[in-house]
C-alpha cells in the first residue's frame, strides 16, 4: 500500500497501475515459461492503460463555467455566496471530479462531482460561501477538472476556465453624529443664495413670473433691466465635502506602520497597519456623509483623483461621487488602493514576483503614474491641490486623512483650511517632536486636528473634532468667509 501511495496520481488510477503491474508480471512470466498466451495477455494489460492515457489527453472533455458572486462586491468580514454553473460542451460521458481553486486565506478549496445529482438540462449547479477579513481583489478559480477514461485507468486534471475577481471592500464603521458638517436641514441639504452671476442685484433677483407677489418686486433691478424683477428665493443645493486621502509610501513607512503587509502570499497590496486604518476611516467618513446627502470629492495629496492608481476602481479618473452609486464606487476604489511613490526595495521585489495577468493589462499605466508620483514627491500639497480646492471654495467641509507630516509639508497644507467651510484632519503617526510641530502648524492655520494611531477607535477620533463645541467650529468657518488670514 505504501508503494501505491508513492506512485504519481496524475497519470493513472490505482486500477491503471495495477494493470501495468500485472502486465509486467505476465511479460516476465511469458519470458521465463515461454508461454505465448501469457505474452498476449501481457501486451493487452500494458496497452490498455497507455491507450487510456493517450485518450484522456487527446479527447479531453470540454466544459463551460458560469460564476456569480452574490453580492458582487463584499465587505470585509461579510459573506458572499458563490454560485457555479458547469455545463459540458461536447458529447463525452462519465463522472468528473472538480475543484474550485481559492487563495489560501479562504481555506480549503471546495470539491464537487460532475454531473451533480440535481443536474438539469446538462448543467450542474453548485454553491458555496466565502469570507475575507482583509480588503483586496482575489482571483476565485479556476475550476480544475479531474476526469478519467471510461475504464477508470488514467487521470487527467486541467483548468476549465480562467476564474473571476472577487472585490472585497473595506467595511464602514458607524460614526457618531457631530457638528462637523456644519448647519444643514433635516434632509441633508443647505440653503444658499449664491449664483454664478457678477452683479449683487443679479445674485438676489430673477425675472417676474405670473403669480409672484408684488411685495417681492426688486425696484432697483427692475429699473436697471427695464422689466419687472423679483427677489430670488433661496435655492436648495446639495452640500459638498472634499476628502484628501494621503497615499504616500513615505508618510506611512515610519514607526509601527513600517511593517508592511505586501509579503502575504495571496495579497500583493503595498500597505501598512496605519494605512489600513486610514482606508477604513475614508470608507466610514464617506458613508457617514453620503447618508446625509453630501456629494463627495476624493483627492490624493497631489490633487489628483484619489483612485487613479487603484486597480479595483471602476473609473480611476473620477474624483466626484454622489448618491448610493457614488458611495459604491468609492468602496470599490478603496478595495485595492495602496501606498504609492518611492518604495522600499522589499515592496518593489514583492510586486515584481506577484505580477500576473491583471498587472500585465495595467502595468504600463501603473508604471507611468508611479513615475509621475515619484517626480512630484517633493511638491506635496502644491498648487494643483490648492486649485482643486479653490474651485469648490466654502461649499462644504474639508477632511484630510494624513500619514506622518513634516513641518514643511504641514506649512504647504495649512492654507487649504481657507477653502473649506470647516477643515478637519486625522493625522496618524508616531508622537514625535516633528510630528507635533506639524500638527501645531495646522491648528494655527484653522485646522481642527485629531492625532491618531492604528489602535485608535475611529468613533472616538471622529467625536474629538467636536471638543470645544460646535459654536467654535462655526465661528472659525465665519472667520474664513470674512477672509481671515491663514498663518504660514
Amino acid at each position: 500500500m505504501a508503494l501505491m501511495d508513492r506512485l504519481p496520481k496524475h497519470l493513472f488510477t490505482t486500477r491503471g497501475w495495477g494493470l501495468l503491474a500485472a502486465g509486467a508480471i505476465s511479460l516476465g512470466s511469458a519470458y521465463v515459461m515461454g508461454r505465448r498466451d501469457l505474452l498476449s495477455l501481457a501486451v493487452l494489460l500494458l496497452l490498455l492503460p497507455l491507450v487510456a492515457l493517450a485518450g484522456v489527453r487527446v479527447l479531453k472533455p470540454k466544459f463551460q463555467v458560469y460564476r456569480e458572486f452574490n453580492p458582487s462586491t463584499v465587505e470585509t468580514s461579510s459573506t458572499t455566496t458563490v454560485r457555479l454553473a458547469v455545463a459540458r460542451t461536447n458529447y463525452s460521458t462519465g463522472h468528473v471530479i472538480m475543484e474550485e481553486q481559492l487563495p489560501p486565506r479562504f481555506g480549503e478549496p471546495p470539491a464537487f462531482r460532475f454531473p451533480a445529482r440535481s443536474a438539469s438540462g446538462g448543467t450542474s449547479r453548485y454553491e458555496y460561501h466565502l469570507r475575507s477579513g482583509k480588503r483586496g481583489q482575489f482571483r476565485i478559480g479556476p475550476v480544475t477538472a479531474e476526469f478519467s477514461d471510461p475504464f477508470g485507468l488514467s487521470l487527467r486534471r486541467h483548468a476549465i476556465d480562467d476564474g473571476d475577481l472577487l472585490t472585497v471592500t473595506p467595511a464602514a464603521v458607524e460614526l457618531p453624529v457631530t457638528g462637523l458638517a456644519g448647519a444643514r436641514g433635516n434632509d441633508g441639504v443647505t440653503a444658499t443664495r449664491i449664483r454664478a452671476n457678477p452683479s449683487d442685484d443679479d445674485i438676489m433677483t430673477r425675472e417676474y413670473r405670473h403669480g409672484d407677489p408684488m411685495r417681492r418686486v426688486h425696484w432697483a433691478a427692475t429699473a436697471r433691466h427695464g422689466q419687472l424683477m423679483v427677489r430670488q428665493e433661496e435655492s436648495v443645493t446639495t452640500p459638498e465635502a472634499t476628502i484628501i486621502l494621503d497615499q504616500r509610501f513615505s508618510a506611512f513607512a515610519t514607526g509601527a506602520g513600517s511593517v508592511f503587509g505586501a509579503h502575504e502570499e495571496d495579497s500583493d497590496l503595498v500597505t501598512s497597519p496605519d494605512f489600513e486604518w486610514m482606508v477604513t476611516a475614508a470608507m466610514s467618513v464617506s458613508a457617514h456623509l453620503s447618508e446625509r446627502n453630501y456629494s463627495l470629492r476624493v483627492l490624493d495629496a497631489f490633487g489628483a483623483p484619489a483612485f487613479l492608481r487603484s486597480r479595483s476602481a471602476p473609473d480611476p479618473d473620477i474624483e466626484e461621487f454622489s448618491g448610493a452609486g457614488g458611495l459604491q464606487a468609492i468602496a470599490e476604489g478603496l478595495a485595492a488602493i495602496e501606498l504609492s511613490g518611492p518604495r522600499h526595495a522589499r515592496a518593489e521585489h514583492h510586486r515584481a514576483d506577484h505580477a500576473g495577468s491583471d498587472h500585465r493589462r495595467t502595468g504600463h499605466h501603473e508604471a507611468r503614474t508611479d513615475q509621475a508620483f515619484t517626480e512630484a514627491s517633493d511638491s506635496v500639497f502644491d498648487d494643483r491641490l490648492m486649485d482643486k480646492l479653490a474651485a469648490h471654495r466654502l461649499r462644504g467641509p474639508l477632511l484630510a486623512l494624513l500619514g506622518a507630516l513634516s513641518p514643511a509639508e504641514a506649512r504647504a497644507l495649512a492654507p487649504a483650511a481657507a477653502y473649506g467651510a470647516n477643515a478637519f484632519a486625522l493625522v496618524i503617526g508616531d508622537p514625535s517632536r516633528s510630528n507635533e510641530d506639524a500638527l501645531e502648524i495646522l491648528r494655527r492655520a484653522g485646522w481642527r486636528v485629531a492625532p491618531v494611531t492604528a489602535k485608535s477607535q475611529l468613533g472616538s477620533a471622529w467625536s474629538a473634532f467636536d471638543e470645544g463645541g460646535i459654536v467654535a467650529a462655526a465661528g472659525a468657518a465665519m472667520d474664513v468667509r470674512r477672509g481671515a488670514a491663514v498663518p504660514r
